[in-house]
């Protein structure tokens, strides 16, 4: 890619939360950036209202020397065939917030572009918020292709101009970025926890205690500890517990996340490495996503859900509280990102 200064004219392709906050704070960076979109949509009036040039998907990406694509996984594949394949000038920087279709095999990039990832550890939101105090969310970034030989300075050039080099941006690759976001929304931070905390809800209602006093000790303390865990680990967790609760977390923790437990993660790591997990997704996208709608709306009908939509109506602090760091992403997946935050093109 050939650039006249350091600073590549940039198109951002999606004006999701991710999309949005790469825009604005690239912006403010000294970056020309112009935003793809289908017209008449309600991301259009957003990023108009914001002052950015929008221009088809096609006609952005022509103009471009970076593009980002920070559409949702499941549309990248057909975006990228029908829109940006055909547009993209030769030589020019394929930018990613996710490497799942690259990994996957369901984007082959063309041979002369440079192709890399930049993937902030937070939701897009944050991202905004941490660069306009001057701050920054830390990111991974990747090279997947370096046909220019400078593939690496424009991943961290992008960085910097989102803030994430303010943070040391951790050098990783798409298979390693994608395989661990993936893990972790699935093992840990989505699956993992929303099943704990549901079951840990089911057995104490089951034995006959209040539905209410059950959501507060397994769904609304979760917080505490979570905060405490992010601010300074496990360890700050310890210092701000009571004996009683280190006591019983250190020998009844195991009754619950044992060797089965993680036997079970090593399984969903495989399906993951191994590509079952994307195949089983992929399919069920094409396929009009009536499993994943009806495991949804179990999810969303369970019944902690109504105790819980009770309990926070008379949560005063919550309806004025900053939201954009529980906006849904993605998770993040802090990055379920770059994922399921991200609204389509």
């Amino acid at each position: 890619m050939t650039t006249s200064s350091s600073r590549p004219r940039i198109a951002i392709v999606g004006y999701g939360s991710q999309g949005r906050a790469h825009a604005l704070n690239l912006r403010d960076s000294g970056f020309d950036v112009t935003i793809g979109l289908r017209p008449g949509g309600p991301t259009e009036i957003k990023a108009k209202a914001d002052g950015f040039t929008v221009k088809t998907p096609a006609e952005a990406v022509a103009g471009a020397e970076l593009v980002a694509v920070l559409t949702p996984d499941m549309v990248q594949a057909q975006l990228y065939t029908d829109v940006i394949e055909p547009n993209i000038a030769q030589g020019a920087c394929l930018l990613f917030a996710h490497g799942f279709n690259v990994h996957y095999g369901q984007i082959t990039p063309r041979a002369d572009l440079d192709v890399v990832l930049v993937a902030p550890k937070g939701p897009g939101a944050l991202v905004r918020r941490e660069y306009e105090i001057g701050r920054g969310v830390p990111s991974v970034y990747a090279v997947y292709q370096d046909k220019s030989g400078k593939a690496e300075q424009f991943a961290l050039t992008y960085c910097g101009g989102i803030g994430g080099a303010r943070q040391n941006a951790i050098k990783t690759t798409f298979k390693e970025e994608t395989e661990t976001d993936l893990f972790g929304e699935q093992a840990v931070l989505c699956g993992g926890a929303t099943k704990l905390v549901q079951a840990g809800w089911e057995t104490l209602v089951e034995a006959g205690y209040q539905p209410e006093v059950a959501y507060y000790e397994c769904l609304h303390e979760l917080k505490l500890i979570v905060d405490l865990f992010y601010e300074g680990g496990i360890t700050r967790m310890h210092e701000f517990i009571s004996e009683t609760a280190q006591y019983g977390a250190l020998t009844r923790g195991p009754y619950i996340v044992d060797e089965h437990t993680k036997a079970q993660m090593k399984k969903v790591l495989t399906e993951i490495q191994d590509g079952t997990f994307a195949r089983q997704w992929i399919a069920e996208y094409k396929a009009g996503n009536a499993n994943y709608k009806a495991m949804k709306q179990a999810d969303l009908d369970h019944p902690i859900e109504a105790t819980g939509k009770k309990l926070r109506a008379a949560m005063a602090w919550l309806s004025t509280a900053p939201q954009p760091a529980t906006q849904p992403a993605s998770a993040t997946a802090a990055n379920t990102a770059a994922k399921t935050e991200q609204a389509a093109a």
